[in-house]
């Protein structure tokens, strides 16, 4: 397959496209076509007290990324905001969910759903000293496909080339074969009932690039796409991010070249036992090391027939401005140039291209300049 062309897959009408710098895609009726979106985030998934559900994404929000040139949005959602414990649906979850690809569908805005958490998985479970059941105990694996059935049930009446679903969000299982097997019942219970809905799968290990080749998917299914995350350099991209192990690190950080300095690696080579990111920050990073990460993805999706898409990826604003919209610009540029889709980690939130308080619930900063960089237009 030439990555440099349009790819498509016309017996599930699946597009993806690579835009001109111009103008936004202009999408044709039958098929699922993207190229540029952003993640709705800590709205039905991660919440936190961070936002109020009425408030944070509404029609509003949906017009406005329509406006900047995104042709699509992924919605993580999570189990424990969607059903209660006892298994019942929350209602008012549901109907939020539905209203929002209602508004989709009017400004002709694709729709990503994706099973973000669930309550016997959370892919960060393992650096939060939690613990994670989905893989070894089969009650919670009927109980996850149950979930699917549910969704399906209820969203199987949007249409196929405007709403797709991605299984699970960065699966961590000890052995790979065990999300295989996983997928494969997954996509059997999706089957049932859709069989040509786009269903996006990652790899297993936070659907980085790397392990990709040991990935399996259900053969001669070609409703599927293979998606990937990229969150490299993790020094750089997660600069200052309370929630990681090296929170606390504060020297300076740079992008595109070496992400840090000799002297700064040796100072905090042995602060974070079993982090690499510090072996990592010493090498330089641009375009060609992005090639070079992907590569495994790519072959992998060349090898199924199947499109290859970026999830997740972005920077936080707590590195030097400059360096931020470069990394942009550059991982943008090697996704265009295979024909990659992807979509920005995110649309309101510490990431942001629109700022949010909390505290009052209203909208602040529209960052246009880095929407534009992230569409392609800049």
């Amino acid at each position: 397959m030439n990555y440099k062309k349009l790819l498509s897959i016309a017996s599930c009408m699946f597009l993806f496209a690579c835009s001109s710098p111009e103008k936004k895609v202009e999408t044709t009726p039958d098929t699922f076509e993207i190229t540029a979106g952003v993640n709705i985030s800590h709205w039905l998934s991660q919440v936190y007290g961070f936002s109020d559900r009425a408030t944070f994404f509404t029609k509003a929000d949906v017009q406005l990324i329509d406006s900047l040139g995104f042709d699509h949005i992924r919605i993580p959602i999570d189990e424990k905001e969607m059903w209660n414990e006892d298994g019942t649906p929350i209602s008012e979850a549901f109907s939020y969910l539905t209203h929002a690809i209602e508004w989709c569908l009017e400004y002709n805005i694709r729709v990503i759903v994706d099973l973000h958490i669930i309550r016997s998985f959370y892919f960060n479970a393992g650096n939060e000293g939690g613990e994670n059941t989905l893989f070894s105990d089969p009650k919670e694996q009927e109980h996850f496909y149950s979930l699917w059935q549910e969704l399906s049930d209820t969203l199987k009446r949007f249409p196929t080339h405007m709403v797709a679903y991605e299984l699970l969000n960065e699966a961590v299982a000890e052995n790979p074969e065990d999300w295989n097997t996983l997928v494969a019942h997954g996509v059997a219970v999706i089957r049932e009932q859709e069989p040509t809905r786009i269903i996006f799968i990652g790899s297993n290990n936070w659907q980085i690039a790397a392990t990709f080749p040991a990935l399996r998917v259900p053969e001669n299914d070609t409703n599927l796409v293979l998606s990937m995350h990229n969150y490299d350099p993790i020094l750089f991209t997660h600069y200052k991010a309370n929630w990681t192990e090296f929170s606390d690190f504060d020297d300076s950080v740079s992008y595109p070249g070496i992400i840090i300095s000799e002297e700064t690696y040796e100072k905090n080579k042995n602060k974070y036992p079993g982090f690499r990111g510090f072996e990592d920050g010493k090498n330089a990073y641009g375009p060609e090391t992005f090639e070079t990460i992907f590569k495994p993805a790519l072959e992998k999706a060349q090898e199924l027939g199947l499109p290859l898409y970026c999830g997740e990826f972005g920077a936080l604003p707590y590195v030097k401005r400059e360096h931020r919209l470069q990394y942009y610009r550059d991982i943008v540029s090697v996704f265009k140039k295979h024909s990659i889709a992807y979509t920005a980690w995110d649309y309101k939130g510490l990431f942001g291209i629109r700022g949010w308080d909390s505290e009052t619930n209203t909208n602040t900063y529209l960052d246009t300049e880095l929407a534009e960089i992230v569409v392609g237009v800049k």
